[in-house]
């Protein structure tokens, strides 16, 4: 393996070397690195002072800890022209030629340019962490503890690895500069939400959330350099010239891909569907997997939240009261069509959760209706109630059509992100993601929809009355 990467190491070098030699990149980026710090030092003091003036309670764990991930963040995301000239900025000033006509594969090129290309940016953000630690430590008003300094710059590594893998990425798709640049706010603005909810886990002192958080930043970062590798394809990138958006031909190659050739709707059931259900196997046992991990979490979660009593009346349900049941808000000012629509939204923000980060963030999405369940299930448990009972009662009616829709979605979702990630011999990453969109359309308007009107037409009409029947004595 070391020998496969030597050549892309020499690639390395070579663009680091030229990196450091142009002052005009090293200069913003060495000032911001410097002036940074300095800043937020200057900030932090006056807000400490002014929030002790007028007696507010702020400790310096909930201030430095946020200011110092600011601190790392933003030299990368100046470094990040860095990664966004590496393929398309060569090119336009045609001095890629010679690179891509070397005896090095598309892997050994592009795994050289990203390494060159996250190298300076991991840099200048331990740079600016390094001085302003130094000088809060100079005057004393912060002494940040050795496991909260490798949490905070182990996530500074995994965002700069995001941003960097994901600029090498549109670096190498697109054609111009120009192009580059704006598609660079599709990864800042999504990395600077992500660092406040970073900074907030921290505050929190969670560290279990950290340590998810960061497991889930590493497995993105991963799909990112493992997308950049399955598309590169140094032909491509010198023989296209221009990026048209031809929406009526992407409109027309998608109904026809999503039709097939079905003749009717049992045809397309028959055949496009069941050929498109066949790939979902693996990627719906994944989901499966995630969920029953959410209802256990759920249930462990019982002993450290009490369930607030105006919430569900537990004395009630256990007297075996009518009562009791109309006490639950499961059913309250519910009809089919508000469930419905809540879980075709449920859906439509896992999908955009899914795009943004390959599935990720989807199984979380998915997985927080279950994780409710079984915090439910517990609590009732330790009230004395049958969670068998309560299962039956009030999930398993409509449960039996919505738990399948909500697997066949998110394995949908998964499959659309693992498409991305995957090599496509002969088309564009624009096409393999068109391809993944049919594919999970079909999945949605085929399966999933149905199952989920059928499940709130269940659980408006059946579910309570079985809970009645069940409780209600």
């Amino acid at each position: 393996m070391l020998d496969k990467l030597r050549p892309a190491f020499v690639v390395t070098r070579r663009e680091v070397r030229d990196h450091f030699r142009d002052w005009r990149i090293m200069a913003p980026i060495l000032l911001l690195v410097i002036m940074l710090p300095l800043l937020m030092n200057y900030a932090s003091s006056r807000f400490l002072t002014f929030a002790d003036r007028y007696g507010a309670q702020i400790e310096a764990d909930q201030v430095f800890p946020f200011l110092l991930m600011v601190v790392g963040f933003f030299p990368v995301t100046v470094a990040l022209v860095l990664a966004l000239e590496s393929f398309v900025g060569e090119k336009e000033r045609r001095s890629i030629e010679p690179l891509l006509s070397s005896p090095l594969s598309d892997f050994q090129l592009y795994f050289g340019k990203l390494l060159a290309a996250l190298i300076p940016s991991l840099m200048a953000s331990y740079l600016g962490m390094a001085l302003y630690l130094f000088w809060v430590y100079f005057q004393g008003v912060w002494v940040p503890t050795g496991g909260l300094l490798v949490q905070i710059f182990a996530l500074a590594t995994t965002n700069c690895l995001l941003m960097v893998s994901g600029a090498v990425v549109v670096s190498s798709q697109t054609t111009s500069m120009r192009a580059a640049n704006l598609l660079a706010v599709f990864i800042i603005l999504p990395m600077a939400v992500l660092l406040q909810a970073e900074s907030a886990v921290i505050v929190w002192a969670r560290d279990a959330v950290l340590f998810w958080t960061l497991v889930g930043e590493v497995i993105v970062a991963i799909l990112l350099v493992r997308i950049g590798i399955a598309h590169f394809n140094r032909e491509e990138l010198v023989s296209r010239e221009f990026d048209s958006l031809n929406l009526r031909g992407g409109i027309s190659s998608f109904w026809k891909d999503f039709r097939g050739d079905a003749s009717s709707p049992m045809d397309w059931y028959r055949g496009e569907l069941r050929e498109t259900f066949g790939k979902m196997r693996l990627p719906a046992l994944l989901v499966l997997v995630v969920l029953i991990g959410g209802l256990v979490l759920g249930a462990s979660l019982a002993d450290q939240f009490v369930i607030p009593s105006e919430f569900i009346s537990i004395d009630s349900i256990k007297g075996g009261t009518i009562e009791g049941i109309q006490n639950v808000r499961f059913f309250e000012d519910s009809s089919i069509l508000v469930i419905w629509l809540n879980n075709l939204r449920t859906i439509f923000l896992a999908t955009i959760a899914g795009l943004l980060s390959f599935g990720v963030l989807a199984l979380i999405v998915m997985a927080v209706p279950i994780l409710f369940i079984g915090f439910f299930t517990a609590t009732i448990a330790s009230a004395g109630l049958s969670p068998v009972l309560f299962l039956l009662a009030f999930v398993v009616p409509h449960g039996i059509l919505e738990i399948p829709a909500f697997i066949l979605a998110g394995a949908a979702i998964l499959r659309l992100g693992a498409t991305l990630a995957s090599p496509s011999p002969g088309q564009t990453i624009g096409e393999a993601w068109l391809g993944g969109m049919v594919d999970w359309a079909k999945v949605m308007v085929g399966i999933v929809l149905p199952l989920l009107f059928g499940a709130a037409i269940l659980e408006v009409l059946v579910t309570p009355r079985v809970a009645m029947w069940i409780f209600g004595g």
